[in-house]
């Protein structure tokens, strides 16, 4: 079983910087996995007739408002099926002119994502403790999730899964449906209109083909064969699920870790460090599926307001996750407010922008806001007009008990040393670096 590298490489709690035990040591400046796993990747076929037609929707940008937006605009294979620049959010609309209102995710590693629903919190899904890992080995129980949970009432629920931020899709063929018509985005304008432009499109010959002719008769009917082709093109292709990273050759005894790269792993699952792998899990399946570096799970974290967003121009408005604005099913599921989904880390240094909400421009910006926004907010948030640190001011007072002040790093106080050094980041960097899909093994 993986991780494994820490099953031996600790006998106690050590600073991932600077490692004073010898077996850490040698862990980290051998940089190899000690032992390494087989993983169980997508098998690599011919993509099928649907999935090629998915591919060509998925191109098109003359289904858009403009003639200019397709899908893969905003989901660029060439930035990890994410933005393609370093805008918060992305513009959409007739003209182009209209601004989102949330970053623009990654499609990638989304074939194994499940359905929204809210249960039991699955132990075996969190990061594994240092010291459990070196006494018992990789099998050892992981340690519990302590997020709060304002309902008590169901202490162990925990909402998981779907897509977009805030979990409202089921499926890619769902998720796709949204952008198609939204006015901020390819603003397709209506169903009618967009099977109108599907029956006239070059590939109308193959849609007929594979769904028959009447098809274009009910355009509900024809532009829901059009979004499931285009969840066949994700589900099928590789590029959107490679598992090629230098972590996944590493788990494989393929490649070693450099010592930073390895001090920041170390740092990634340190329960009383960066504590990443926590929700972001890192340990390949029991069966050998690759790590998603997510436990599909939402969190309340309080981002700060990002004002370069127009939507945040009202004073009055907050996007609110799972509980709204465009998520409307759970309104009054009052505990889950400001709860976003947890993303994959896998090609998370590829992105230039973090978080629902755009507000953070680097990774550097994201670990100074879980490693200080607890013991010194005036470093991630902005200034009031008095002068006051404006901390949670993206969060309405009545929903802040739902923010995750239990899981480490945000158990810390004002005035507390914070989790991680300067040094612990660019380590923590340097790890994540290993999680870019493409790895070529530099030869010796």
């Amino acid at each position: 079983m993986v991780g494994a590298g820490l099953a031996i490489a600790m006998a106690g709690a050590v600073s991932a910087a600077a490692p004073t035990d010898p077996v850490a040591s040698t862990i980290v400046t051998n940089g190899e996995n000690p032992h390494p796993v087989r993983l169980l990747r997508p098998p690599a076929a011919p993509l099928s007739a649907m999935a090629q037609l998915g591919r060509l929707i998925f191109f098109d940008p003359n289904l858009s408002s403009s003639g200019q937006l397709s899908c893969a605009s905003c989901h660029s294979p060439e930035h990890a099926y994410g933005p393609p620049n370093d805008a918060p959010v992305m513009q959409g609309g007739p003209r182009l002119s209209r601004q989102g209102v949330r970053a623009v995710p990654s499609l990638m590693y989304l074939e194994r994502q499940s359905g929204f629903s809210i249960g039991p919190d699955n132990a075996e899904d969190e990061s594994v403790s240092l010291t459990q890992r070196a006494a018992i080995g990789p099998q050892a129980p992981r340690a519990d999730k302590t997020a709060q949970d304002t309902a008590q009432t169901a202490a162990n629920l925990v909402p998981q899964g779907g897509l977009f931020w805030d979990g409202r899709a089921d499926t890619l063929q769902d998720q796709a449906l949204g952008p198609l018509l939204n006015p901020l985005e390819i603003d397709g304008g209506s169903v009618a209109a967009v099977s109108a432009k599907l029956r006239h499109a070059p590939y109308a010959p193959g849609f007929v083909q594979l769904f028959g002719a009447p098809v274009f008769a009910t355009p509900r009917l024809a532009v829901a064969e059009a979004l499931f082709a285009v969840a066949r093109y994700q589900i099928e292709d590789p590029s959107f699920h490679p598992y090629t990273s230098k972590f996944d050759d590493w788990l494989e005894g393929k490649a070693r870790l450099s010592e930073a790269e390895m001090r920041g792993y170390l740092l990634f699952n340190d329960p009383h460090k960066a504590n990443c792998g926590g929700c972001h899990l890192d340990q390949p399946t029991r069966d050998g599926l690759p790590p998603l570096f997510t436990d599909q799970q939402f969190e309340a974290l309080g981002a700060p307001r990002n004002t370069a967003l127009s939507v945040n121009a009202d004073a009055g408005y907050f996007d609110l996750g799972i509980c709204g604005p465009y998520r409307t099913d759970m309104q009054e599921q009052m505990q889950y407010c400001g709860m976003f989904l947890t993303p994959t880390l896998r090609n998370v240094a590829t992105r230039r922008v973090f978080f629902h909400n755009g507000a953070f421009r680097s990774l550097r910006q994201v670990l100074d806001f879980y490693n200080f926004r607890d013991v010194d907010p005036g470093r991630v948030y902005p200034r009031a007009a008095d002068g006051a640190v404006a901390k949670l001011n993206d969060l309405p007072p009545q929903y802040r008990a739902n923010l995750d002040v239990s899981d480490p790093p945000f158990d810390r106080k004002p005035g507390d040393a914070p989790a991680m050094t300067s040094e612990d980041e660019e380590d923590l960097i340097a790890f994540l670096q290993t999680l870019t899909d493409g790895y070529e093994p530099v030869a010796r």
